[in-house]
């Protein structure tokens, strides 16, 4: 379940971008009011230099500060990211056979998974950019890719797409693509192996001992 530290620094920035800056400074219902009401494209390139400036001048969310970066994605990122989508895509067949409990625990267990890795990624953001590509969609679609490339300090450009769904909650991401790999698929073999060897209950096991190690380790050690 181990990605690399650039995926993961690039991925905090794609789902920091359906959420962060204008609810880090106003009331999450009026924020979320705009965000529906908003293109998902428009939405994403209005808000995702806020998320990256934060990220970068926040002394604590450098430093690494648990409780502060905590706090910080579950109130104004997690809101924005359709979980139980994202669970369901990774667990394949699988998630039909799962009963509700289990999927319930299963879509508990990746979200807090999540957590800490965008918390972790969250601290690692210095000096990233992003730049968007023109939206290939019609008005009435509602579900779309917004592509765009995170330039870096060194290096090339990074490709990142990720995919938007309109609920009606407003627009929500429910899988990242960074340099041709898809997020849900990275962990769906994973999901696959560990249900082979143990069934749902088993993959669900593994996510919970993952994320009782994680919450032992600092913030500055998960993203690697």
């Amino acid at each position: 379940m181990k990605l690399s530290k650039q995926f993961i620094a690039i991925a905090i920035a794609a789902l920091g971008a359906g959420a962060l800056a204008p609810a880090y400074a106003a009331p999450a219902a009026a924020a979320a009011s705009v965000a529906a009401s908003e293109a998902p494209d428009v939405l994403v390139k209005r808000i995702s230099q806020d998320v990256i400036d934060t990220a970068k001048n926040d002394k604590g969310i450098q430093a690494g500060d648990t409780k502060k970066v905590m706090d910080l994605v579950e109130s104004k990122i997690l809101p924005y990211v359709d979980f139980q989508r994202m669970t369901s895509l990774a667990a394949g067949r699988f998630w039909r056979d799962a009963t509700p409990d289990q999927q319930k625990a299963l879509s508990e267990q990746f979200r807090t998974l999540l957590i800490f890795t965008y918390s972790g990624a969250l601290s690692q953001i210095k000096n990233e950019t992003v730049e968007f590509k023109p939206m290939r969609a019609d008005p009435s679609d509602t579900e779309v890719e917004v592509r765009s490339q995170v330039n870096v300090a060194r290096g090339e450009p990074i490709p990142l797409n990720y995919r938007v769904e309109k609920t009606p909650a407003g627009w929500k991401i429910y899988d990242i693509n960074v340099l041709g790999a898809w997020l849900v698929e990275t962990y769906k073999g994973t999901f696959a192996s560990e249900i082979s060897k143990g069934g749902i209950d088993g993959l669900i096991k593994a996510l919970t001992e993952k994320n009782k190690t994680l919450a032992n380790r600092p913030l500055k050690t998960v993203a690697k």
